[in-house]
């Protein structure tokens, strides 16, 4: 809606009696009030259930196939005030994967807990600091779920708390010849998983060491991030460097399908 400049009234109107004054005023406020209604029904129906949110729910689902792997999964990744007290970081994508089904992709027990979505595509890309003497793994699995579906989804991780468990760790994806090369399920250290409510899209990021040692007691990313966390991940950042990662690609996501609001996942 644009305002133009007020309109001049001819001179035979000029003159008004107070009747006139006060009718045209009450007319005034009632249209504004309808004109305002309208705007905020507009409003209203492209919220969280309307339109919009649907419109952009599914150009998420279609990200996976139509924008570019170097746009999804950029050679370099800025992470200001990602890292331990704020400290920035920058990734640099060492190796992607194939696109591909999540068959062989997961831990068994973390296919079942996300077999109620299913699995349209999967993609990851593994990057590694500046430094080059850490690896960490970002996936995006691409769900067949409706709204519905990543809903409840979100809501068993967030109540039985499956993000924190350590036999629901994503697996990393270890390329030959590169600083990921050794990067198994035993060098796992830390992760993140975020199950979208806005996109059909879980997202997850496992970190380690490139030099291949194994971990003991690996930490979820939100307590390995917690002040005075003293396990080996937490000193070393890595609880830092997934979540960093995925927070970036998740909001990456988001911007690439219009999606209009950002609800908790």
């Amino acid at each position: 809606m644009s305002f133009g400049e007020p309109e001049r009234w001819p001179r035979p109107f000029a003159r008004r009696t107070r009747g006139q004054v006060v009718a045209a005023a009450l007319c005034l406020v009632l249209g504004t009030g309808l004109i305002g209604g309208a705007v905020t029904g507009a409003w209203l129906a492209d919220g969280p259930e309307g339109p919009g949110t649907r419109h952009a729910f599914a150009v998420a689902g279609d990200l996976w196939h139509e924008v570019p792997v170097d746009q999804l999964f950029p050679p370099t990744v800025q992470g200001r005030g990602a890292g331990p007290g704020e400290a920035d970081r920058v990734w640099t994508r060492i190796a992607v994967a194939p696109d591909s089904g999540c068959k062989g992709a997961f831990d068994a027990l973390l296919t079942r807990a996300l077999a109620p979505v299913g699995c349209e595509r999967l993609l990851r890309a593994t990057y590694t600091d500046a430094t080059q003497s850490h690896v960490t793994t970002v996936g995006l699995l691409f769900t067949e779920a409706d709204a519905a579906g990543m809903e409840a989804l979100a809501r068993r991780f967030e109540r039985e708390r499956l993000d924190r468990r350590g036999d629901l760790m994503p697996l990393p994806y270890a390329a030959k010849d590169t600083a990921a090369e050794g990067f198994g399920p035993g060098q796992r250290a830390s992760w993140a998983i975020s199950v979208l409510t806005d996109a059909p899209v879980v997202v997850y990021a496992v970190s380690g060491w490139a030099d291949g040692r194994t971990v003991d007691e690996p930490q979820p990313a939100e307590d390995a991030m917690r002040s005075g966390a003293t396990t080996a991940p937490a000193q070393a950042g890595l609880g830092h460097e997934a979540r960093g990662l995925a927070d970036r690609f998740e909001r990456t996501l988001r911007q690439r399908a219009g999606t209009p609001t950002e609800r908790p996942s």
